[in-house]
């Protein structure tokens, strides 16, 4: 890297509100669903991999999910929730660029996996014969490995393209984590050319992929209103459950990464929305609406209750 471009050495997070008695509320709220993200994601995990009845490729990724999800929820919230109670809100430029890789390298991980749950549920349900034989064992473990190498080298055109920016004065972050379309703007060049880059290697990115979900579910909710059955309902309830994460997750993504220069108080909420409360939705979403879920997590309660007692389990 060229040390001409690094007259910076820190960078000043401002955070969400300068007002002490915000701060406390959202130390207290974040810092709640941060506890609640790390239990509830992993308590998925623990289910999926303790019930045998859950070994099955959706569970499979959805276990990969929930591992994303609590690193998406990791790489910035803690940082903030200990800002809160030291005041210290700085972070070195090293730090700011590790931020930006672990955001694009989780999101863009996502994604590509959110893509992966699709499939699989597009060749259950309409091509059920057919589903064993595609999502195999080697499938699934070929696309989490696809996800992660798709999110390493997003997460490295975005770093690459950061540590290029030159930084020679302004060097406060209008927001409480690095992130480029906040950070470029304290860059010593036009922001536009800059913009456009965030629009071509993130918001197009998002959008396309959006579409593709989009069209994929409208396929599945077409193949599952022309069964009447209980095995037609447990899909559309799985395939609800799918597609509000989808929309939930790419729908601030796209705001803000179609439109990098907008405003800050908007991208802030966003910022918050994906970082913080999109990871929590996983295991609310997948628990609430899935019984194959409720029934292990039910399971799961009586081993923790009753450590020397077998309860058999009723699968449906």
């Amino acid at each position: 890297m060229d040390v001409a471009n690094k007259s910076v050495s820190e960078f000043v997070l401002l955070g969400l509100s300068n007002s002490w008695e915000l701060q406390l509320f959202f130390f207290i709220v974040f810092s709640s669903f941060y506890v609640a993200t790390m239990v509830g994601n992993s308590l998925i995990v623990i289910m999926v991999i303790a019930d045998s009845h859950l070994h099955s490729p959706m569970y499979f990724l959805l276990t990969n999910l929930s591992i994303i999800d609590m690193s998406l929820a990791s790489f910035a919230t803690p940082k903030m929730i200990t800002d809160y109670l030291t005041g210290h809100k700085t972070i070195s430029f090293d730090g700011c660029i590790t931020q930006i890789f672990f955001l694009h390298l989780f999101t863009g991980t996502e994604i590509i996996l959110l893509m992966a749950m699709s499939l699989d549920r597009y060749i259950a349900i309409c091509k059920p014969l057919r589903y064993a034989s595609i999502i195999s064992p080697w499938v699934c473990v070929a696309l989490m490995v696809a996800s992660w190498v798709v999110g390493v080298m997003h997460s490295m055109s975005q770093v690459i393209f950061a540590l290029t920016l030159p930084f020679c004065g302004p060097n406060e972050v209008d927001s409480f984590f690095c992130d480029l379309p906040v950070v470029f703007q304290l860059a010593c060049v036009d922001t536009y050319v800059l913009g456009l880059f965030m629009i071509s290697t993130s918001g197009i990115i998002a959008l396309s992929c959006f579409m593709l979900l989009f069209n994929s579910y409208i396929i599945i909710l077409v193949t599952i209103k022309h069964h009447s059955s209980k095995g037609s309902y447990k899909a559309l309830s799985t395939c609800t459950a799918h597609f509000i994460v989808v929309f939930m997750f790419f729908g601030p993504c796209i705001f803000i990464y179609m439109w990098p220069l907008n405003s800050f108080l908007i991208d802030k909420i966003l910022s918050v929305f994906y970082t913080i409360f999109i990871p929590i939705l996983n295991p609310i979403i997948y628990t609430l609406r899935n019984q194959e879920v409720r029934t292990a997590m039910r399971k799961l309660k009586n081993r923790l209750l009753n450590p020397n007692k077998t309860t058999p389990l009723h699968y449906f």
